[in-house]
């Protein structure tokens, strides 16, 4: 017979496996079976938990995205080989950064074009400065 653990009895691996049972079968709040299970009512003055994401209100305040599925894409690239922690950053640390994450041969090419002896906030004004359209939220 195999059992879970040489530490526990048959019943407390039983038990243990019953606490995160509903963990294992992919619950993302877990089983509300047992009372400690009950997450903890917010505070006072703490908003409300929930498991739906609320929309980005500086996103919604500056109107609609205009840009296309493509540009997304493609400026997402960009912004995936450069680390948040590296900004702001001028065209030499941005580079160094590309190369450390193993960027693909285009984005090290976009990087190289970035203007030199300017400093960068964020990746999307790195994108901007290369001549590519911004959506409003930057």
């Amino acid at each position: 017979m195999i059992r879970g653990s040489d530490k526990h009895s048959p019943r407390v691996d039983d038990e243990l496996r019953h606490e995160v049972d509903s963990h294992v079968r992919g619950s993302p709040a877990g089983s509300r079976a047992e009372e400690w299970h009950e997450p903890e009512p917010p505070a006072e003055g703490e908003p409300e938990a929930s498991t739906t994401p609320e929309p980005d209100p500086y996103a919604l305040s500056d109107g609609i995205i205009r840009l296309t599925p493509e540009e997304v894409e493609a400026r997402s690239r960009f912004g995936r080989y450069l680390p948040r922690s590296v900004f702001p950053a001028d065209r030499a640390a941005l580079l160094r950064a590309a190369e450390s994450s193993y960027a693909p041969d285009d984005v090290l090419e976009a990087v190289h074009r970035l203007p030199a002896g300017r400093t960068f906030p964020t990746a999307a004004r790195a994108w901007a400065a290369l001549g590519h359209r911004l959506d409003r939220r930057f």
